[in-house]
């Protein structure tokens, strides 16, 4: 049965016969600073599923403030993509997901490493992240093969950076 688990809950999104259907996507999250986890189907056919969509913004919301942004779903095509391509199907572990502004210019100034002005993560269009099993190298390669967006490759903080802006790397 496909499900929705957040914070030890669990609730059925779809039928099995559903979640087998072709163009059905799916992903999932642990959450580096706040523990929960996300196994959720948000694509259906060729749709996106708006209560998956809801779901995500607010698990992937700044969690410094509880501010909760809308998040891009290209950016969960993009993961749903590096998922195929490194074979894996262990949950993503997210650290930095949406970030409202003030929280990102407390950052700047904190003088946390990688926290850019103009941030994509305020847009909801870039999120921080590791796949368990998978060497970051080969992340942040498959990030740059995709060439859909940014690729920030920060080795000492364990994470890779995705985003949907324009096509880059650092």
């Amino acid at each position: 049965m496909v499900s929705l688990a957040v914070a030890g809950a669990a609730f059925s999104l779809a039928s099995p016969a559903l979640a087998a259907k072709i163009g059905t996507r799916s992903l999932a999250f642990e959450h580096t600073h706040t523990g929960k986890r996300l196994s959720i189907v948000y694509v259906r056919g060729d749709r996106y599923v708006p209560e998956a969509l809801s779901t995500l913004n607010a698990f992937l919301r700044d969690h410094y403030s509880g501010q909760i942004g809308r998040m891009d779903p290209k950016l969960f095509d993009l993961l749903y993509k590096l998922k195929l391509t490194l074979g894996c199907d262990q949950p993503f572990q997210v650290i930095s997901g949406y970030r409202c502004p003030e929280t990102n210019t407390k950052l700047r100034k904190k003088g946390s490493g990688g926290v850019a002005k103009q941030s994509l993560h305020m847009e909801g269009k870039a999120i921080d992240l590791r796949l368990p099993g998978v060497p970051l190298a080969d992340l942040r390669d498959a990030a740059r093969a995709s060439r859909v967006g940014g690729v920030g490759y920060y080795p000492h903080e364990k994470f890779v950076h995705v985003d949907t802006g324009d096509v880059r790397s650092w």
